[in-house]
């Protein structure tokens, strides 16, 4: 099969990207309102792009009306974002926080989700999350520049809380006990437990 994506429509080029490149780590993002009204949200097109600055990039797609997202208003406005990575335990309530609600309504509340303060942002983090970073917005690119359907937000990681659960006897992550959950296609999830190892040539 060959796909010439100049000839695509925007949803089937979508949908055959979203079902190949995968698994997608989601990047579940907490964020808060200039009135201080917190906001959660999950994105799966999410990825670490530099470790000096140490930062994350998160594509944060435009309503199908065009209108940005609170997520992007919200980090747009106070300069700073929470990006929890995502576990089997929380996957229920992450794909609960994906439903569409008015401004200034919290997905924490909605949905139920306990939240907890940060230590250096406004952003709540979500309560038990294994894996949590702080940051401060970078930069928020519109792209493509000329007729933008989407924002890069890039955020610059300023701490992360690591809990200790699941690390190994060495003080490091142990992939096994993250337990995280990536996206695939359509509604199909993954999770990060079936592990193999390869050494890299030297």
């Amino acid at each position: 099969m060959l796909l010439d994506f100049a000839s695509l429509p925007p949803l089937e080029a979508y949908r055959w990207l979203a079902s190949t490149v995968t698994p997608r780590p989601i990047a579940w993002v907490s964020s808060l309102s200039a009135e201080g009204v917190s906001n959660l949200a999950p994105f799966s097109f999410f990825q670490v792009i530099s470790d000096q600055p140490p930062t994350l990039m998160v594509n944060v797609g435009s309503r199908d009306d065009g209108s940005l997202k609170d997520t992007l208003r919200n980090v747009q406005a106070t300069g700073e974002l929470v990006i929890q990575l995502v576990t089997f335990a929380h996957a229920e309530a992450m794909n609960a926080s994906a439903v569409m609600l008015a401004h200034g309504v919290s997905e924490f509340e909605h949905c139920g989700i306990a939240s907890e303060p940060s230590s250096k942002v406004r952003p709540p983090r979500v309560a038990g999350a294994v894996v949590t970073f702080e940051c401060a917005l970078a930069e928020a690119m519109p792209y493509p520049r000329e007729q933008p359907n989407c924002h890069l937000i890039f955020a610059q990681v300023l701490l992360a809380h690591i809990d200790d659960a699941v690390l190994n006897e060495q003080g490091r992550v142990d992939a096994a006990k993250l337990d995280l959950v990536g996206r695939l296609g359509g509604s199909s999830y993954t999770r990060t437990r079936d592990l193999f190892s390869l050494q890299r040539p030297s």
